[in-house]
């Protein structure tokens, strides 16, 4: 008869052969699962990032789902069209015309020298001046392809198609400061004459010294340091950087009061009640064309700078203009003061105790129409 054997297990050597048990059962996902998986799950955040970082199509006037047409327009060269508003006495029986070009986040409503110049100032002298939205602004048509020089022929074909004549002058005030540097620079031959008013500099024109450039922009706040760096070094980038809602976007699209000065914040009431009536307008084809696209112009790699541009009135047949306020917090009056140093056929005026919106202050439209035109 057989017998059995009872065999003693000590409790470790069962701890030891659960522990090989349990580890023999785990689950392993293959390989090539896990790289899948990781792909699919990397693809679908690039699709998410691009998707995010794409601007919508622009809303475009006269579109059958876009806003109405209320302004004037003229055809351009390449199809689009571009909004104006005519001021002051009939161009026919003007003595002056004038081309005036709005600043960031405006249109042809906000012709700051329209607005202020008194009427009997307007009357006297005979002051002609056309304001007109920028691509993208108000009812002219986005421009994709806008340039440098683009929007100086824009200015050039608007004035041909109004009658302008062979020569006029150009005021830009803040960004549009920046589009008269791109008249003198491309079509100097058209103009009588031209203001800047506290046009913008671009931190990274090549012949600012570096120091200089590097102190002007650690003054400013940093959001807007980080606004102005996306725009020149990832401009596919600017749309979802002023749209996304982790970061403080750029502040003048936010309309922050942090950027205004003393004399800026007397001033905005009015500037703001003049506004009301358009402020609509100002965006409604959409940021990106507008706004966003100004950024990445005006901050981008230009093809030249201010310092290249060669006296256009050597014979002293016109003048130039540089209007500035010594408390501007958004454009630094020490770069402004270097560019017209190095610039000496530029009549400057830096105005005490004043900051970026000057313009609208009283007195001040009358006296740059009058300096710009010579007379007294």
């Amino acid at each position: 008869m057989a017998t059995g054997v009872n065999r003693k297990i000590s409790a470790a050597s069962a701890r030891s052969h659960t522990r090989r048990a349990n580890k023999s059962s785990s689950f392993h996902l293959p390989s090539g699962i896990l790289r899948t998986t990781l792909a699919v799950l990397f693809i679908g955040f690039l699709a998410w990032a691009y998707q995010v970082t794409q601007p919508p199509p622009p809303n475009i006037c006269g579109s059958p789902d876009g806003p109405p047409i209320t302004a004037p327009r003229i055809k351009l060269r390449d199809g689009r069209y571009l909004a104006y508003k005519e001021h002051g006495v009939p161009k026919d029986e003007a003595k002056y015309k004038i081309v005036s070009v709005h600043g960031f986040t405006s249109c042809r409503h906000d012709a700051v020298v329209a607005d202020t110049l008194s009427p009997d100032v307007v009357k006297d002298l005979g002051v002609y001046i056309v304001s007109f939205d920028r691509p993208g602004y108000g009812e002219s048509d986005p421009d994709p392809n806008r340039t440098l020089k683009s929007i100086a022929l824009d200015i050039e074909e608007l004035a041909d198609q109004l009658g302008l004549g062979s020569k006029f002058y150009v005021v830009g005030v803040s960004m549009g400061g920046q589009v008269v540097w791109n008249c003198l620079k491309h079509i100097p031959h058209r103009l009588a004459g031209a203001a800047l008013l506290a046009p913008v500099i671009n931190f990274w024109w090549p012949d600012l010294p570096a120091n200089l450039a590097a102190e002007a922009y650690s003054q400013y706040k940093l959001r807007d340091r980080w606004a102005i760096r996306v725009a020149h070094y990832t401009p596919w980038l600017t749309y979802w950087w002023n749209t996304q809602k982790w970061f403080p976007i750029c502040s003048a699209i936010s309309r922050s009061p942090d950027i205004l000065s003393k004399q800026d914040k007397e001033l905005i009431t009015k500037l703001l009640d003049d506004k009301d009536n358009h402020v609509a307008q100002v965006r409604q084809q959409g940021e990106y064309e507008s706004v966003h696209r100004d950024l990445n112009i005006g901050f981008g790699s230009w093809e030249y700078t201010p310092l290249d541009i060669q006296n256009p009135f050597p014979n002293n047949e016109g003048s130039v203009h540089l209007w500035q306020g010594d408390e501007d917090i958004m454009v630094p009056v020490t770069l402004q003061r270097y560019i017209v140093q190095n610039l000496s056929w530029i009549h400057y005026h830096e105005l005490p105790g004043s900051g970026h919106l000057f313009p609208h202050a009283d007195g001040v439209s009358e006296t740059v129409i009058k300096s710009l035109l010579g007379v007294k």
